[in-house]
């Protein structure tokens, strides 16, 4: 299932994967830093959420208190809570 997510407190400003129950592919990113951003999309392709969410999440740019690494921990996060019936 393709995902959409907006991202908020960064240069980027949507993101878009494909999620297959826990796994996430075809990552991209509209706006932010085109080179990062390819890059780390390639490295995430095929891995698991939790996987994701480890490397990811929490991950800061700059004085921001977020950056794009943790933009997709929390999306894809979310996708996976709402696919799979764990979303509140």
């Amino acid at each position: 299932m393709r995902y959409e997510y907006t991202t908020f407190g960064t240069c980027s400003r949507k993101i878009f994967f494909d999620i297959d129950g826990d796994r996430i592919s075809n990552v991209s990113f509209e706006g932010g830093c085109n080179g990062n951003l390819k890059a780390v999309s390639k490295l995430v392709d095929g891995m698991t959420v939790e996987q994701i969410e480890a490397y990811l999440k929490g991950n800061t740019c700059g004085p921001r208190p977020t950056s794009c690494a943790d933009q997709l921990a929390r999306a894809v996060r979310e996708a996976y809570d709402k696919t799979s019936g764990k979303a509140e």
